[in-house]
């Protein structure tokens, strides 16, 4: 959708990334309107100083307020980030008016605006409110930012918990504010993320093995069902083979194949800064950090050569943020198709309800079952 988002702060035309326009949605929402709103006509000035943006998924915010005040944008989303270097230069900011972050980089020292967009993911919202607790003090204006289904009474907590007195605004447009007054005196305790456990005894060649899940990576507190499914029926003898955890999320299938086949040149790769850090660190724990395995953040496939890969796993999200869509697990499988050699082949684990087969068979040509359940379907699909 190309509908402008119109604010006292101006009119800015956004865009996602990736863009496909049979998905038909937007890079903004009424929660960042109202926010924007909020800050422009609320009659409480914005104070002077350093305003830091977390979580703003495509740019809205910090396209919108760049132009007026120098932001701090901090991300996990490295399309989101994509997505909003894109909306900065359409609105002609100087690059030195915003400096763009990672959840996994070292915050500002000191933070005057906070605003922030309500993840998710509960576990994201808590680790980056303890990192950025220590850079706030009493005049800091911290205002939150959500979908009214976004909004629980566990997010609430979270602020008064973390920063201070909280209380939300009326709901408009199904969106809601979270206003949130710094308390200097709150213990400034460290976050407890990430989280550590061990693979449970049914998780095929990685069983009993540590693993590693920063915050807001998919399943931290356990392993999925659908991953467990997908441990069972990977390839082997992959020694020798170039090979790509796609989506790779805490690094377990990675781990699998490193464990099993210690000859093959494996690459795990994910958007999520969270979950390639997560993925780095569960390889630490088993001993394996020296195993030659690359690390890399960014969008799926689209970096790698063509035909410089022989073996994709992929566990693909059928998510983009609260909206159901397929266009990652589509960009995910024409990226493999380019990237693969000849011969080579992506493996997929998915609920039977999405239909992957279907979409398979359109990129590739080709694609069988592996295994399945009522539940799950293990695809292949080799490139001619």
């Amino acid at each position: 959708m190309n509908d402008p988002l119109t604010t006292p702060w101006g009119e800015r035309r956004l865009t996602r990334f990736p863009e496909d326009p049979r998905e038909r949605l937007r890079a903004w929402d009424a929660a960042d309107e109202y926010l924007l709103r909020h800050l422009a006509e609320s009659g409480t000035p914005m104070p002077s100083g350093t305003v830091a943006v977390t979580g703003d998924r495509w740019g809205a915010l910090t396209a919108s307020l760049a132009p007026h005040r120098p932001v701090v944008q901090i991300a996990d989303s490295s399309l989101g980030q994509r997505a909003t270097r894109a909306n900065l230069a359409r609105a002609g900011v100087d690059e030195d008016a915003v400096r763009l972050l990672t959840t996994r980089d070292t915050p500002p020292e000191r933070i005057d605006v906070l605003l922030v967009r309500v993840p998710k993911s509960l576990a994201l919202l808590e680790d980056q409110l303890h990192r950025l607790a220590p850079a706030v003090h009493p005049g800091t204006l911290v205002v939150g930012a959500g979908m009214v289904k976004e909004i629980h009474t566990s997010t609430l907590r979270l602020f008064e918990r973390i920063i201070g007195p909280t209380r939300t605004s009326h709901a408009v447009r199904k969106a809601r504010l979270v206003l949130a007054a710094v308390d200097p005196d709150l213990p400034r305790t460290p976050s407890p993320w990430p989280y550590r456990y061990e693979l449970p005894a049914d998780a095929a060649r990685v069983a009993g093995r540590p693993v590693v899940n920063h915050a807001g990576v998919f399943c931290a507190d356990r392993l999925d069902v659908g991953t467990r499914f997908f441990l069972r029926h990977l390839p082997e003898g992959l020694d020798g083979r170039r090979v790509v955890d796609l989506g790779c999320g805490n690094g377990v299938v990675g781990l699998a194949v490193a464990l099993t086949d210690p000859g093959a040149e494996l690459v795990l790769t994910d958007e999520s800064h969270q979950a390639v850090a997560s993925a780095e660190e569960t390889f630490r724990a088993n001993g394996l950090a020296g195993s030659g395995a690359s690390f890399l953040t960014g969008d799926g496939l689209a970096d790698f050569a063509p035909a410089s890969v022989d073996v994709v796993l992929c566990n693909p999200p059928f998510h983009s943020h609260q909206a159901t869509s397929d266009l990652a697990a589509r960009r995910m499988f024409a990226g493999a198709r380019r990237a693969l050699r000849p011969g080579g082949e992506l493996r997929v684990v998915a609920n039977r309800h999405l239909g992957h087969h279907v979409t398979l068979r359109r990129v590739f040509g080709n694609c069988e079952t592996v295994a399945g359940d009522p539940k799950f379907a293990v695809l292949r699909a080799v490139r001619a």
